[in-house]
């Protein structure tokens, strides 16, 4: 199956926005970012399951993430009202060959998932 397409939602220097509402995580077949701003890529995790739930960034193919060698990225969300920033990730570990971002999420894992693009400069 497809991986389930996380749109970005963009932060304005010296302004402020609306906490967004994410996507809903999907268990079955994992989310993607496509063409990913890499180090401008932030993402909110959310998790509203009895039990943390374990968040892993999936490294790259090589070439063209010459880093990939480093392996996935994981971080446990705590259960019921945690939340988790994570990121900026580096092109060079977690770039996949087509340009995107891959995250799996723990199976029960029930939240959102948000992915926040820093701007270029303020």
């Amino acid at each position: 199956m497809a991986r389930t397409a996380i749109p970005y939602t963009s932060l304005v220097g010296n302004a402020a926005i609306a906490q967004p509402a994410g996507t809903a995580v999907d268990v079955t077949n994992g989310h993607v970012i496509a063409h990913a701003e890499f180090e401008r890529t932030l993402l909110r995790v959310t998790n509203t399951a009895g039990a943390d739930k374990v968040v892993t960034i999936k490294a790259g193919a090589y070439p063209p993430a010459i880093a990939s060698s480093l392996g996935d990225l994981t971080f446990t969300v705590p259960a019921t009202t945690g939340v988790f920033i994570a990121g900026p990730f580096e092109s060079g570990r977690f770039m996949q060959a087509d340009g995107s971002l891959y995250i799996n999420l723990a199976s029960g894992h029930t939240g959102a998932i948000t992915a926040l693009k820093l701007p270029k400069a303020a």
